[in-house]
């Protein structure tokens, strides 16, 4: 199996690539986060996983090509308004106090560069979660536990964030940041095989 550059430093997505036994190097990619503003919310991730990709591409070192780059970003969408990454724990709070006891989607976009077809292809993942209702004392026992740093909506499902998770429609791994059978089902249109 061929190595596949990962443009992206987050510990999940590289957690699910070694379940995966795919072999992986990481390479941070040098961009700006700004997207368009006539794109639709549920597009930003691709469009942005897009980005990451050309970055790392255009950053590697002449005469070389990386065989395979690997691209992700995740939002949250509550009420077509978008949550990022909290900047501080008051924000955290304030995430984490709009999405209990509601409903919201988690979207997470994918690119993926073959450089012997110079072909990126995309994946989209929606996954809707609800939150139980919170008291105060809950969230700000929750925003503590730090679990909320550089994580879209300032929670981790696969952490302490899941006993206020009370349904789940879709994948948790899309939530993760990489949805695994949109990863699988990528590689295999490229011939990429996880079967060895």
């Amino acid at each position: 199996m061929q190595p596949i550059i990962l443009a992206s430093s987050s510990p999940r997505r590289q957690e699910i690539l070694k379940l995966l036994n795919i072999p992986f190097q990481v390479v941070i990619p040098n961009y700006e986060e700004e997207y368009p503003d006539s794109i639709e919310p549920e597009k930003i991730p691709e469009y942005l996983a897009t980005r990451k990709v050309d970055a790392v591409a255009r950053s590697a070192p002449a005469g070389t090509e990386y065989p395979w780059i690997l691209g992700a970003d995740t939002i949250i969408i509550k009420d077509k308004k978008i949550l990022g990454k909290p900047e501080d724990s008051e924000q955290a709070f304030k995430f984490i106090k709009e999405l209990q006891g509601k409903t919201h989607k988690v979207v997470t976009g994918m690119a993926l560069f073959n450089s012997e077809l110079h072909f990126v292809s995309n994946r989209t993942s929606i996954t809707e979660v609800t939150f139980a209702k919170m008291t105060d004392e809950e969230i700000n026992w929750y925003v503590s536990t730090g679990e909320w740093h550089g994580a879209a909506g300032g929670y981790r499902i696969q952490g302490l964030a899941s006993c206020f998770i009370t349904k789940i429609k879709g994948t948790n791994s899309g939530v993760m940041g990489l949805p695994i059978f949109e990863l699988y089902d990528m590689l295999k249109e490229q011939n990429y095989s996880l079967i060895q």
